[in-house]
Formats: C-alpha cells, sequence, structure tokens
C-alpha cells in the first residue's frame, strides 16, 4: 500500500519528477531533427503500453535518450541504433517494463484456468 501512496499521492515525487522529465524532453528537443523524431515516436508508441506509475517507463526513455546522445555525437544515423524495424526495437525495450499487455495476458490465462477448474492457473 506505501508503494501505491509513494507512487500515486506524493506530490513531492510527483513534481520533482515532472521537472527531470521536462530537462530530460528539452535534451531530446537538441538532438539532430531525425533523432529527435525517432525518440518522439517511440515515446508515444511506448506510453501506450504503459502500466503502473510510469516510473519504469521514464528511466527506459532516459536511457534511450543516453543511447540517442551518444550516437547523434558518433555521427551515426538513428536508424543504425534502432535498426529499421524501429516496432521490434520498442518490443526490447519494453522487456523491462510493467505493460497493460502484461496485465491482459495474466488476466486472460487466470480467467480461462478458472473456467476449466485449475485455480492456479498456467504451469
Amino acid at each position: 500500500m506505501s508503494d501505491f501512496f509513494d507512487n500515486y499521492l506524493n506530490i513531492k515525487k510527483i513534481r520533482e519528477s515532472k521537472r527531470e522529465y521536462k530537462r530530460h524532453m528539452a535534451r531530446v528537443d537538441a538532438l539532430p531533427k531525425d533523432y529527435a523524431f525517432v525518440f518522439k515516436k517511440i515515446q508515444h508508441h511506448m506510453w501506450m503500453f504503459a502500466s503502473g506509475s510510469g516510473y519504469d517507463m521514464l528511466k527506459i526513455h532516459y536511457d534511450l535518450l543516453e543511447l540517442f546522445e551518444e550516437g547523434a555525437a558518433n555521427g551515426k544515423d538513428v536508424l543504425e541504433l534502432t535498426g529499421e524495424d524501429v516496432a521490434a526495437f520498442c518490443d526490447e525495450l519494453l522487456k523491462n517494463a510493467k505493460t497493460y499487455t502484461e496485465d491482459w495476458r495474466t488476466r486472460l490465462n487466470r480467467e480461462i484456468a478458472a473456467k476449466l477448474g485449475n485455480k492456479e492457473g498456467p504451469q
């Protein structure tokens, strides 16, 4: 229960997170145009899957920003970092985040197991 209050009702933490997010977005805007475009598209795509407080998603975005800044500093094309299949790149990033799809999978398996008499769920 304290996690809930810490993540959702902690005004000080929310304000600091918002300030940090704005600083990071200023760094995104300072990237070369192609990098900033791809970052924002990835960010938008990934937020569709965010679950919970979203703090784990922010960590992934901040790590991605560092990767993009390094790639831009080394003169690499943004797609050299992500690959041509940017959606697959996003899937890899999302493996480390709590997502709604995870919740949907769990609920689907639990409902089927309950209906078929296996209360413990899939093995």
